[in-house]
Parts: structure tokens; sequence; C-alpha cells
């Protein structure tokens, strides 16, 4: 290695070996030193503000299934991103945010725009947090980071790096980070293997509960999605979508697909109740959102979790939970159960009627107007949350990475994740259903997608309100809550002003004919369609 290398030339160099040369971003002056330090071959990805950046981040490693990185400010700019971080924490996604610090002898005193103990700012939506103690320790410490956040579970990682490290000399012993990998050793063992195909062959009747862990590990591997078809298969089991799903971990359309578990108590031990052995794969036990006091399960069903995320493992309320790699565990299940497949001429699951509404169009009529629509190129990201049990039970998903919804409800996601999602797979459209309440959070990625002519086509689902918490408040014997209605919000000229071209549609007639042209277009389109009821 040269000697004189820089701390920030060492550091570009590992990046380089991890392929992070992707940087997403709302700069301030404490990142002005490591931006101007990039070289040709980064592509700083600009966005108008902190939760933005990290929901594209989150977009872009969603559809890459690689680590994203992010630049943020200190104190203020990492607070802007806390709600969409909450996403990408519960969501398990592979992210190194890489934020700027005031000049480092000033830190302790408080300076204007210094973080006055940055490594606990993000905690505890960070798996790792950490300001190296000197400035040649920044290449080693970034490192770190970019192993951490890829190993099980994989998740958000935090650096803090102040503004003159950067220009300080790297270490000579800097050049062995660029070879650094690490394994994670999850293979199922034999014993237990053989436990769980004896246990599940002499089961009554099986269900398989999937989790999000699933979907992303087939992203890598489609073989995974195979596999899963062949294991649900070969044990008839009825398949189960995990509560409160952020993806689709087995194709909505397989005879065996019995739709997502309602996230709520009552409501998950009323479907689990006809099964005696219940195996959760790639999910925690669960992640539960309504309020439905009751007893867990029914006596008699015996709930066994597969899981990557030791802490899913621990704070699961009830069954046997084992840590293991999810891909490896179904490859070899399936293969151990073969031998009792389904019938190949079983019809494949057709998805209900949209309902309807004499007072205007409806949300799942918007969803059978999607799913009349799709293709191979077309993925979903999902911000309604009036439609969120609806939509895998009405849109066709075949294919691993599919359909993505916010894993920890952060408002905000559906808008940057697409765009993310579009930058990382430029041959994809990517169309994404927003709530008009939740669109406020991420509007400005608008600005990113016209700027980038990403494929995207934004869809509002416009009710005219917060509808979930509408919906809730009903539930909950509270209707009458202030703040829930909204009115007078311009979505199309809000489009329109941020370079990308928008539509107004009532009807489902209305409605159609706008989408089949934004599926034609080459760049984003938006569609303001309002709708009655949820």
């Amino acid at each position: 290695m040269d000697a004189h290398k820089t701390v920030l030339e060492s550091s570009l160099d590992v990046l380089r070996a991890h392929g992070m040369t992707t940087i997403f971003g709302n700069p301030g002056s404490n990142e002005l030193p490591f931006l101007a330090g990039l070289d040709s071959d980064f592509d700083f990805v600009l966005g108008l503000h902190e939760q933005v950046v990290v929901g594209m981040a989150e977009g872009y490693a969603r559809v890459t299934g690689r680590p994203a990185l992010v630049n943020l400010h200190a104190a203020s700019g990492t607070g802007n991103a806390m709600g969409a971080l909450t996403n990408a924490r519960y969501g398990h996604i592979p992210m190194v945010i890489l934020a700027g610090q005031q000049v480092r002898r000033t830190v302790g005193q408080e300076t204007m725009l210094a973080s006055a103990d940055a490594a606990s700012l993000p905690l505890p939506l960070v798996k790792y947090s950490h300001e190296p103690l000197a400035p040649a320790d920044v290449p080693r410490t970034l490192s770190q980071a970019i192993l951490e956040t890829t190993t099980q579970p994989s998740g958000p990682v935090y650096l803090s790096v102040p503004l003159d490290d950067w220009a300080e000399p790297a270490l000579h012993d800097d050049s062995l980070l660029a070879d650094r990998s690490v394994s994670y050793a999850g293979e199922l063992p034999d014993s237990l293997e053989q436990e769980l195909t004896a246990l599940i062959k002499d089961a009554k009747s099986v269900a398989l509960v999937l989790g999000p862990q699933v979907d992303a590990a087939a992203v890598r591997d489609e073989s995974v999605f195979t596999n899963i078809v062949a294991l649900a298969e070969n044990l008839n089991a009825s398949v189960y979508v995990a509560p409160s799903p952020s993806r689709c971990p087995f194709p909505t359309t397989h005879p065996n697909f019995s739709g997502v578990l309602v996230p709520g108590i009552s409501s998950v031990r009323e479907h689990l109740s006809g099964h005696d052995v219940v195996l959760v794969i790639g999910s925690a036990v669960f992640r539960y959102h309504r309020w439905e006091p009751g007893n867990y399960l029914t006596e008699g069903t015996e709930v066994v979790q597969l899981t990557q995320d030791t802490r899913e493992a621990t704070r699961a309320p009830y069954g046997r939970a084992i840590v293991t790699d999810v891909a490896s565990a179904i490859r070899r299940l399936a293969s151990s159960t073969r031998g009792n497949s389904l019938a190949t001429d079983k019809p494949k699951r057709i998805p209900s009627a949209a309902k309807t509404s004499p007072d205007g169009m409806t949300g799942t009529e918007i969803l059978e107007v999607l799913n009349d629509c799709v293709t191979d190129s077309v993925v979903y990201v999902n911000e309604t949350t009036t439609l969120d049990l609806e939509y895998l039970e009405r849109i066709v998903i075949e294919r691993p990475g599919g359909y993505h919804f916010p894993a920890s409800g952060g408002l905000g996601f559906g808008l940057p994740v697409a765009v993310g999602m579009a930058i990382g797979d430029a041959d994809k459209t990517v169309v994404a259903t927003v709530g008009d309440g939740s669109a406020n959070y991420g509007i400005t990625a608008l600005y990113t997608a016209a700027q980038r002519q990403t494929r995207t086509i934004f869809v509002i689902i416009n009710n005219g309100g917060y509808g979930a918490l509408a919906a809730f408040a009903q539930r909950m014997g509270v209707p009458s809550v202030p703040g829930l209605e909204l009115g007078g919000i311009d979505f199309v000229s809000i489009a329109e002003g941020y370079g990308v071209p928008a539509q107004k549609t009532r009807t489902r007639e209305e409605f159609q004919l706008a989408y089949k042209r934004a599926l034609a277009a080459t760049g984003p389109v938006l569609i303001d369609a309002r709708v009655v009821g949820g």
C-alpha cells in the first residue's frame, strides 16, 4: 500500500471491495470532505430529506440483496432519519450509515453541529454503532461495520466519523481489509433435520407460516422459492404469510396458499387451530399488531420456529425455536420429505373479486386493475395500511422480491423505497401504492424520481384521511378522534411541481386507462386515485 494514502483513500478501497459505490445522502457541512474526495466510480444519489434518503437506500438494498451505503449529517440529520430507520431495523435491511461529525478536538466542547454522544444516538435502531477513537482506526471500523451489517441477523449499522479524520494518514496494514469476509455457519444439523422431518411427516395437518427471511433469501437464490413450494406440496400443508408481512415469501396463486395471518392473538389462534404442527420459517412468532387478548394457541398445536434472528428466537412467547440458515433448512427439509407431492392438476388459486360501492371507486378495485395488468417486470411496494390484508389476497405474486411493505409501520416508506428499488434494478417497473396520509412523509422522493427518470408508478390511494387509524378507532371504541381527516391536498400539482407527470382519477375506468398509460411510460408517473371507504 502507498504509505501516503489517506484515511479517505483507504476507506474508499474498502467500500469498493464490497461493491458499495452507490451512496444515498443529503449533504451537510460535516460531510463535505468525504463527498469532495469521492472518485468518479462512486454514484451519489441525492435525497432532499434524511428520512427519504434512508428509505431509498432500503429500497435499493431490498431489490439488489446487497448492503446499501448512506451518508447522513450528525445529530440533526440522523434524527431526521429515525422514522425510516425503524423500517430498516425491523426489516433486517443491510445498510451502513456513515455520519459526519464535527472536527474531532471540538466534539467534547459540544460545538455547533457536533454530536456529543454519536454512537448512542441511533440506538436501539442499529445492531452496531461506533465512533472510532482515532483517525487511523476509521478504515478498520468501516470494514467491521460492513461485515456486521451483512452477518445474520442483518440490519443497519452506524458509523460516526469526524470530518478532519479523512485527511489523516492511513495505516499500511489497511491493505488487508479489502480481503476480509465473514461466513455464517448456520447449516441445519443432521440430527435436527431428522427430528423435524419425523415431526412433520407424522402430523395430521401441517401449517407453514412464512416470513420475510424466506423472500430475502430467494432474492439471492431463486431455488429457495422452488424448495419452499416443494416442501408445501410434499406435506400438503396450508401455507400462511406471517402477520404484518414486509415481503411475500410464497406464490399467491399456489393451491396451498392460505393467505396472510391477521395480526391479532385470537385471529392467529383461530387460523392455526386446525393444525397439530405449525412450522414457522423466517419469521418472528409473531409480530402482532391488533390487540386481541386471549390464549395464543389451541391445545394440541405444536409450534417450531426456524429463524436466522437470535433475538426473534429469544423473545417469542411460545414454541420451540431453532436458529439456523433458513435457505439451507428449507432445502434439506424439502429433500427429506420428498415422495408425497401434491397432484399437479390441482387448479391455481384465483384472487377473490373486488369489493364495489355505489358511491365511487374502492381500494380493492384498484388492486384488481393492478392484478389484471401483472407482468414479469412489475414489482410492488405497498404503503396502504387500509389494504395491507387485501394485497396478497388479490395481487398475483409468483416470483421472489415481488412485494414490499414497511416492516415496522414507519410512515414515509413507499415513495422513497420505490425510487431506490428502481435505481437498484432498472429493468423493473416499480408500482408503489401509497395512502394519501403516508404519502406526505416521503413526497420529496418524487424529486429524485424525476431527476433519475426512474420506472416508477406512484398510485396515491386517496380516501381523504388516515383510513387505517379511523378503522382502528372504530375497533377500539373511540370513533371521535381529531386529526384523522385530510383535505385540500393536490397531489397532482405537487407531483408536477417536482417534475413527475400526474393525473387524478375517480372511477375504475379512469384509473384503468391511466394505469395502462403509466405502464407504457418511460419515466415516473403519479396517479391520484380517489376512493371511497378503505
